[in-house]
């Protein structure tokens, strides 16, 4: 009996988003702070939504949580009682937020490094995610600055993502040859005592994809740069900003895979029938003024594809 119930319980939930489908259908949408790589992944899954599913009349509300868990539960609350369709959680913390919420309307996922380790499982929730490619980030490292030997990894221990990305990181650097320097921060007012500290201890600073330090990057790199300590980046923007380089994942075309996955559950898919997918393709970024200022030779047949900036 309780089985029935249950099974009921789903279909009822699909049903409603069904009806909801042919009048206007209610998401909402919540990212735990702004940053462009964030920002990207909500434009790429606005963009297939409009794409993919013109005839739908989609209403979208979209809040962020400026950093704080709390504020993230608040909103994930507001989407249960404000009776949304379907909520898309940007980020671990955000998406963590939206399944203490609910366990029947459908949610889906982006910029989550591993939902399993993070708690993300359910009949309703399915996702992207955007692992780095920590193998190709590390390699990159020896590749183009070949006398570094301790790098720095700045991190909030409070973020899960993190966690599995400092312990993946140690594994792969300890192959490399690499001592990883760790140095938390739980706070942004942490940020600029923890980099002082950090920089003085390391040859290189690596900058992984959590939401706190990318949120301060511009802090992080003003200080390094000050300290001629060259930052290999996980993500895009921060390459622009003046990191030295990166090997990753564009975070536009994670959103719109994403967008894709949004579209199947308003066409009546259950979301536990979607598997969780990565982007596989990774592109190799370099700032050039930081090459010049570290002395990098471009003409280096293992950085003859990458992307300028």
């Amino acid at each position: 009996m309780k089985k029935l119930l249950t099974i009921l319980g789903l279909t009822l939930g699909l049903s409603t988003l069904t009806v909801s489908a042919e009048k206007e259908i209610k998401i909402g949408v919540t990212q735990i702070v702004e940053h462009p790589s964030l920002d990207a992944a909500r434009k790429g899954i606005e963009k297939a939504i409009k794409d993919k599913a013109p005839e739908k009349k989609v209403k979208i509300e979209y809040q962020s949580a400026q950093g704080d868990f709390g504020t993230a539960q608040l909103i994930a609350k507001s989407y249960v009682s404000s009776k949304k369709d379907m909520i898309v959680a940007i980020s671990t913390p955000s998406a963590q937020a939206a399944l203490n919420a609910t366990k029947t309307i459908p949610i889906v996922y982006t910029a989550v490094t591993d939902g399993a380790s993070a708690g993300l499982k359910g009949d309703n929730i399915t996702g992207t995610s955007d692992m780095s490619p920590l193998d190709k980030q590390i390699s990159l490292i020896n590749d183009i600055l070949p006398k570094a030997k301790k790098v720095g990894f700045l991190y909030n221990p409070s973020e899960q993502n993190s966690l599995l990305l400092l312990k993946k990181f140690n594994e792969i650097a300890k192959v490399k040859e690499l001592t990883v320097v760790e140095k938390g921060v739980s706070s942004v007012n942490d940020i600029n005592l923890a980099i002082d500290s950090l920089l003085g201890q390391i040859d290189v600073l690596y900058i992984p994809t959590d939401n706190l330090v990318v949120s301060s990057a511009s802090l992080v790199l003003q200080k390094a740069n000050r300290k001629k300590i060259p930052v290999i980046s996980s993500i895009e923007d921060i390459v622009k900003k003046g990191a030295l380089a990166t090997e990753s994942i564009d975070y536009e075309k994670l959103g719109y895979q994403t967008g894709e996955r949004i579209v199947e559950i308003l066409n009546g898919k259950n979301p536990k029938a979607i598997p969780v997918e990565t982007l596989k393709e990774t592109t190799l970024i370099i700032n050039k003024k930081a090459a010049q200022t570290y002395k990098i030779d471009l003409n280096n047949t293992k950085l003859k594809n990458a992307v300028l900036y």
